[in-house]
């Protein structure tokens, strides 16, 4: 068991002979907890190290959150910008951890979450790519907060996104992801995106799509 700045669940990696190993870290959406996403790990490649962590800021019993937000009757979004700052320095001192005692490096490190956690996973790839090989982002949105502490652009060549989300989604709308595609389309990395017909939630499809491109990914290295 790792000793962690965030707690998390982990499944330990299994490579085949010859194969190095991964890492995967996980994070759950506003209101849920490191249990969720830890319900992926059957279906993540073998030779990932799989981290699920938990959000640091309480809500309610077992429900946790990366920051609070608010949301006007316009749509707008207001978020709490001192825990978004704090949850990605938090989040970035775990992947940071993580790699040093599991052997791990960083060009085969991955962050990747669901709705706020993809938020995260996606900002911690933007403002320090260094820490990472890949994002993967289910049904989140780009975070204009986190734009000015953007690494140059040269540093996110090598560097490999997933984006999924859903044509229905009613909680994060579509038009976000549209958002984040024209973003990261300008930037040396490699983006896969996709669009589901499904409405807040990783479909099976999708799940299975992802985790092939992260079998892929780890085959390119």
């Amino acid at each position: 068991m790792t000793d962690l700045p965030l707690l998390a669940l982990e499944r330990a990696a299994q490579p085949a002979p010859g194969q190095q190993p991964w890492l995967l870290v996980l994070m759950h959406g506003v209101g849920s907890n490191e249990q969720d996403l830890f319900g992926l790990v059957p279906f993540v490649p073998p030779q990932f190290h799989v981290l699920s962590l938990r959000a640091p800021f309480a809500m309610g019993p077992n429900a946790h959150a990366w920051f609070q937000f608010t949301v006007d009757p316009d749509g707008t979004r207001h978020i709490h910008a001192a825990q978004e700052q704090r949850s990605r320095a938090l989040a970035a001192q775990t992947v940071q951890s993580a790699c040093a005692q599991l052997g791990i490096g960083a060009d085969r490190t991955v962050a990747a979450g669901f709705s706020q956690g993809g938020i995260m996973a996606l900002s911690l790839l933007l403002t320090q790519p260094a820490l990472l090989r890949a994002a993967m982002c289910w049904h989140s949105r780009l975070l204009p907060e986190a734009l000015p502490q953007q690494a140059p652009d040269d540093a996110f060549t090598g560097k490999s996104l997933w984006v999924s989300h859903g044509s229905h989604d009613n909680v994060i709308a579509l038009t976000s992801a549209h958002a984040i595609r024209s973003h990261v389309q300008r930037l040396p990395l490699q983006l896969s995106y996709h669009e589901y017909p499904g409405m807040h939630e990783i479909r099976p499809d999708e799940l299975q799509a992802s985790m092939q491109w992260l079998q892929q990914l780890s085959e390119m290295s």
